[in-house]
């Protein structure tokens, strides 16, 4: 519906016309969107790659979670769309297959992310949390990165409104609405989630904690950001209140208390104080056997 029009802010001063199209390739086009969610993709890998030492496992380990993790993250994400939208798929299942078509919800790609991750620590003898914990990081980062290719195909925006970061899109005849521009909520509660995570995870007291804090803080900002977005999947035909209830929505805030009850019982009684972390059992293995392997100076001769 919008897909090659213009986009305004006007309380901003802004106005452009990007293309979803970033160029083709023998025909073929190629669009921001792929772009992006790609380039959201790769710094993920690196930052992740980056921050292993700091969790105790090497960069294989990084490498190996991602090469099962993620194909397995879309697939289920593709599911969990195709599940709450099923009726645009009973006729016929075998376009459920038409990935590049769109339709992936990103809990669902948690959700299958997170178990396959489970399998692969203990596969790998490392203890879940600790790659639930470097995932996470790199998931926020992706997150806070692909909302801007829903901006260059001018979906994903929230319902009619007229706050100061209204934006603008014009229709086939010429009209322009306004609309609140979830996307730039999305991506900057992200952002901000991001750097709280990056620093918080330097004082964690828990192998888990900064998972936990990521579910917990993506959660809380999808609980109000959903409620003013247009496309959201639904809870079958459930109500409350004589409203819809969203899938979303209603996932994220049991997530938000699961997460939030896990943390005060960690630390209220656990009393979690960051001896036990997994890293630090690491380089005191390290530590043990570097000395253990230290030849025995000899006895001097008296």
């Amino acid at each position: 519906m919008f897909l090659a029009s213009p986009i305004t802010f006007p309380n901003l001063g802004i106005e452009i016309d990007p293309s979803p199209v970033a160029f083709t390739v023998f025909g073929k086009d190629i669009y921001w969107y792929g772009i992006i969610i790609a380039a959201g993709f790769l710094l993920a890998v690196f930052y992740m790659l980056a921050r292993a030492k700091d969790f105790g496992i090497t960069q294989d380990d990084v490498l190996d979670m991602i090469l099962w993790a993620v194909p397995i993250g879309v697939i289920c994400a593709r599911l969990y769309y195709c599940i709450f939208y099923w009726e645009l798929y009973a006729d016929d299942p075998i376009s459920i297959l038409y990935i590049w078509e769109g339709g992936l919800a990103i809990y669902g790609g948690i959700i299958g992310g997170a178990i396959t991750l489970l399998v692969v620590a203990k596969r790998k003898k490392i203890p879940a949390p600790v790659l639930l914990d470097v995932a996470g990081m790199g998931v926020i980062i992706g997150q806070l990165m692909g909302r801007w290719g829903n901006f260059m195909n001018r979906e994903a925006h929230g319902a009619v409104t007229d706050t100061f970061l209204k934006m603008g899109l014009q229709d086939a005849s010429g009209v322009v609405t306004y609309y609140h521009p979830t996307f730039l909520y999305e991506s900057v509660w992200n952002l901000i989630g991001f750097i709280g995570l990056h620093f918080f995870s330097k004082k964690r007291k828990f192998d888990g904690e900064v998972f936990l804090a990521y579910v917990a803080w993506y959660g809380l900002g999808r609980v109000w950001i959903e409620g003013l977005r247009t496309d959201s999947l639904y809870l079958f035909h459930w109500t409350l209140f004589g409203q819809r209830i969203r899938v979303s929505q209603a996932l994220s805030l049991v997530m938000v208390l699961v997460c939030a009850g896990i943390l005060v019982y960690q630390f209220k009684v656990k009393k979690a104080d960051g001896s036990n972390l997994f890293v630090k059992r690491v380089q005191q293995t390290t530590e043990a056997e570097e000395a253990a392997a230290e030849p025995t100076a000899p006895d001097e001769k008296q």
